[in-house]
């Protein structure tokens, strides 16, 4: 069983198309690739977590479509298009909720759908992920986009996760917290 994190898929939402420059030339298109990468990804078996934006719009017939023809067991953490739509909300997710923490092999992850400063264990090496930001905020070496706008219109697993934040500069307010003794990252 593999862990996946995902964000802001906005099925059915033509407009995101040319907000955040997606390449579709229309939502049907859109809709069908973000099907296709993430089966391509996902098995029956695996966990996503959707870290919210699952749907735009109260189609409910054609959002619970998707929704089926999507593999693994689901969570939303719900996000600002999510909250008042009963179309995403009345679907069978194993969780629904505006935050969760969840641990991937050993690893605390904090998950809400807007960047947080901090959040629950930061300063003893808890990231955090997030979406809405489709790309715009880069994150830090504590905290990430898990976005389809940042990661290829794709679920992510948390080693793919992690070597990005390596990549990312520590957050300056975390900097003593996170250090051990030898003046090392705590992770």
């Amino acid at each position: 069983m593999t862990i996946w994190f995902t964000s802001d898929t906005h099925f059915g939402h033509a407009r995101v198309i040319q907000l955040c420059r997606r390449p579709f030339a229309n939502v049907r298109e859109m809709d069908e690739s973000l099907v296709r990468a993430w089966n391509e990804r996902v098995q029956g078996g695996d966990t996503v977590w959707h870290v919210g934006d699952f749907a735009y719009g109260e189609d409910s017939a054609r959002i619970d479509a998707i929704f089926h023809r999507l593999n693994g067991e689901k969570h939303l953490v719900i996000g600002n298009h999510d909250e008042e739509n009963e179309a995403v909300l009345t679907l069978p997710w194993v969780s629904a909720s505006p935050m969760a923490t969840t641990e991937v092999d050993g690893q605390r992850v904090t998950l809400c759908h807007y960047p947080m400063k901090t959040w629950p264990r930061a300063s003893r090496g808890a990231i955090h992920l997030f979406g809405h930001m489709h790309g715009r905020l880069k994150g830090t070496a504590h905290s990430l986009d898990v976005g389809v706008d940042v990661w290829e219109f794709r679920p992510v697993r948390l080693d793919e996760i992690t070597r990005r934040l390596r990549a990312l500069p520590p957050d300056p307010n975390f900097q003593s917290d996170i250090e051990d003794e030898t003046g090392q990252p705590a992770r």
